[in-house]
Order: structure tokens, then C-alpha cells, then sequence
């Protein structure tokens, strides 16, 4: 996995749709072979199964798909151990899967809460039990998270749960970042804005359970809050603002030089701040890791004949 040109295994959950499917499909175009895992790929996802085998033929890529369900553990084990069965190894671990949900915070009952936790952040951690014990046999791979910019920047009303939830992944990607980096795996985050357009996020967006609730802030104080907030949020976003520009740094993430690679990397085309958040949690998170005497944990290790080829 040394340079742009070296043809890397790359898993992406989540890749039925969205910023996954445009993912894969960018990567595979890269010269990389990709597994886009989804999952119910018999039942509802069959179609999406058969879009990537027809997508593949016409474009001469090595695009495939693999059952993954992220809230099993037993089908993240059976997805890792059937590439690595096939290659002998996986290189890159690419987080996507999510799902979004939009409505008034009070109004999602605990359980909602639990599914969005579970698919953001238990979802990766079950991915993550799987498949590091190969990656830190091989002393090197990459785990590339999708985040989103909003936990951090602007924070528009009515997507409570899905921005705990990504803020907690973000803070999980953080946290492996230090633990991996000994092992010679690296880390990167790339962080999307709220792309109204393009992909079917808001679209397919779940609803509050409790819609008595949800009619308390529809008619009430907040009367046409959702609508104002919605509309707001596309007018922020550029008219040429395309979700293909997510892959388009997914792929420069992988191409990257092995221990070069950035940390984070924003793709907010209506740059809602949290750019600039993350830029100051990321100085100080390097600052106390130097003050602490960990500043190794900052890269990932490389042995001798890596550092050479660097």
C-alpha cells in the first residue's frame, strides 16, 4: 500500500447509496479493488447488488459487493473473513454507513437514540473488532471515517440524534487514531457537509416516533421551524455543490503516501464552521499528546524499510 499507484483491498460500508456507492465506485475506478458492502443484498438490496456487478462490467473495474450488515457481529466477521479469504489481506476500512433522521429532538423516543448510536458508532465498532486483528497482523492499514460537519459547525435544528451520533463516532475515530498508530495503521477523517442535493439523505430520513410530540412543535412555539430550516440550509449550499466531490477525497485520502495522509479532511461547500473547530480540537489534541510524551502516536509506526521508501 505504498504510493497512488499501488492497488490497495478497500471495504466500504454502507455503499447501497450515497457517498458510499459514489465511494466505491471512485475508488474502483482508481485502480483499487472495492468490496461495497450492504446489507439484505438478496432481499431489499438485490437491486443495488445487481447495479455494482452491471456498473463494473461497463467500466472494466474491480467493484464488488459483500453482505455486511453493520448492527451484526456475526455478518461484520463473515464480510472480513471472506476478503481476506480472497486476498490474503484488506487494506482500507472505509466507515460510511449511517443513516440520518430529522425531527424535533424531544419528540424520538430513547430507543430511536439507541438505533441511531448503534448504526453510527456500535456499527463501526463491530466493523472494527473484525477486522484489526488482520490489519494489525499486517503492521498496516488505513481506517478511513465519514463524519459530517454539522456536530461541529453550524448545527441546523431538528437532526439531534444523528449528530450525537456522529459526534460520537468522531470521537471513537479520534480515540483508535492513537491506539492504531503503533501498529503502523493510519487514520483519516473525511468530513462532508450537509449536502442537500445529490444524495438521498434527507429524502430517506427517518421520522420521530412519537408524532403527537412532533405535532406539539409543528403547530406550536416552532410552527414552521423544519420548513424554515430546511429551506435555509439548501439556499447556504452552492449551486455547483456536488456530493461526487466526497469520493473525489476519499480517493485522494487513499492515494496518499502511507504516513502522510491527512488527519481530516472538510469537503463543506457551504462551509457551516466546523472547519475551523475541528482545526483547533485537532492543535490541541496534537499539543497535550507532545505534553504527555506520546507525539508518536500522531503517525503511524513505520519499519525501517517503509520510513526508506518514504
Amino acid at each position: 500500500m505504498q504510493g497512488p499507484t499501488m492497488k490497495n483491498v478497500i471495504l466500504v460500508t454502507g455503499a447501497s447509496s450515497g457517498f458510499g456507492a459514489m465511494s466505491a465506485r471512485a475508488l474502483a475506478h482508481a485502480g483499487h479493488t472495492v468490496y461495497a458492502s450492504m446489507r439484505d443484498s438478496a432481499g431489499r438490496n438485490a437491486p443495488q447488488v445487481q447495479a455494482v456487478r452491471d456498473y463494473a462490467q461497463q467500466h472494466g473495474v474491480d467493484l464488488r459487493t459483500v453482505e455486511l450488515d453493520v448492527q451484526s457481529q456475526p455478518s461484520a466477521e463473515a464480510a472480513i473473513a471472506r476478503i481476506v479469504a480472497e486476498h490474503g489481506r484488506i487494506d482500507v476500512v472505509m466507515h460510511n454507513a449511517g443513516h440520518m433522521v430529522f425531527g424535533a429532538a424531544e419528540a424520538f423516543t430513547p430507543e430511536q437514540y439507541a438505533q441511531a448510536y448503534d448504526v453510527n458508532v456500535l456499527g463501526a465498532q463491530r466493523v472494527n473488532r473484525a477486522a484489526l486483528p488482520q490489519l494489525r497482523r499486517q503492521g498496516r492499514g488505513l481506517l478511513l471515517w465519514i463524519g459530517s460537519s454539522s456536530h461541529r459547525g453550524g448545527t441546523p435544528p431538528y437532526l439531534a440524534p444523528y449528530f450525537a451520533a456522529k459526534a460520537a463516532m468522531d470521537a471513537l475515530a479520534v480515540s483508535y487514531a492513537s491506539e492504531l498508530a503503533r501498529w503502523g495503521i493510519e487514520t483519516a477523517i473525511v468530513v462532508p457537509g450537509a449536502f442537500t442535493q445529490g444524495t438521498n439523505h434527507f429524502l430517506h430520513a427517518g421520522k420521530p416516533a412519537d408524532e403527537a410530540r412532533q405535532a406539539e412543535y409543528d403547530h406550536g412555539a416552532t410552527r414552521g421551524l423544519a420548513e424554515t430550516a430546511l429551506a435555509n440550509l439548501a439556499a447556504c449550499e452552492p449551486a455547483d455543490a456536488d456530493p461526487a466531490s466526497v469520493a473525489a477525497a476519499v480517493v485522494d485520502v487513499v492515494a496518499a503516501p502511507y504516513g502522510q495522509r491527512p488527519f481530516r479532511v472538510h469537503v463543506d461547500p457551504s462551509d457551516d464552521g466546523c472547519a475551523v473547530v475541528a482545526a483547533v480540537a485537532d492543535r490541541i489534541r496534537a499539543e497535550f499528546l507532545r505534553r504527555i510524551e506520546l507525539a508518536d502516536l500522531l503517525a503511524p509506526r513505520m519499519d525501517q524499510e517503509q520510513a526508506h521508501a518514504r
